[in-house]
């Protein structure tokens, strides 16, 4: 199934601004905010809690394929539930993103999320991820692609967490080496690459904004 709503798409590694500018653009757009990486999260959660290893594809796509994903409508934007619940802050610990990237590898898991991110996007979404614009929603009315510099995304991740920025360094250099092997960080063809390292929140926004304006996605 592939999605012919209103639907953007943002692509990009952790820490280039992903998640800040796509809950703006859906707030603005009147659009549902999906964060898909919180669902391979719940997935390396799930498994840590089940004793479900991050190498077993058959327990894992049957622990993905159990876990329901709907979007809260009385939220503004409407965001991601979880088994009829809010994402749970363990999604960002570091046992969850020490796995992550190893559970979300098997195409089993990526097969049923995939499914279940063009599902929840059917009606119109902001949709944010690794593999949106290439993969999961290549007909999207606009495809955005961040970037940043490295030590810059480092220094994002670690005020948001608040955790020592060599530590969460350390991390993202871990997780874009193992992230590489699944969703290589190549932009789809027709994306607009934001390079977001010398602009604040506002000015990608303003830029983003305007695309999807040119697009005729605003109300």
């Amino acid at each position: 199934m592939r999605v012919h709503a209103r639907v953007v798409a943002i692509d990009g590694p952790a820490g280039a601004g992903k998640s800040t500018l796509a809950r703006r653009l859906a707030v603005e757009l009147d659009l549902p905010y999906l964060n898909t990486g919180l669902m391979y999260r719940e997935l390396a959660l799930r498994a840590l809690r089940s004793g479900i290893s991050p190498n077993d594809a058959h327990g894992l796509g049957e622990l993905a394929s159990a876990i329901g994903f709907e979007l809260d409508e009385k939220a503004r934007p409407p965001e991601l539930l979880i088994d009829g619940r809010p994402p749970a802050p363990d999604l960002t610990s570091p046992e969850v993103e020490a796995n992550v990237s190893a559970v979300s590898a098997h195409p089993a898991v990526r097969s049923v999320f995939r499914a279940e991110q063009r599902r929840l996007a059917a009606g119109g979404a902001v949709m944010e991820g690794r593999d949106i614009g290439s993969v999961v929603a290549p007909d999207a009315s606009l495809k955005l692609y961040l970037v940043a510099h490295p030590g810059l995304r480092a220094g994002r991740r670690a005020t948001e967490r608040d955790e020592q920025r060599e530590r969460v360094a350390e991390s993202l250099e871990v997780r874009d080496a193992r992230d590489a092997h699944t969703n290589p960080f190549v932009p789809a063809p027709d994306a607009r690459l934001l390079d977001t390292t010398d602009l604040s929140a506002g000015e990608v926004f303003e830029l983003a904004f305007e695309l999807a304006r040119g697009r005729g996605l605003v109300p």
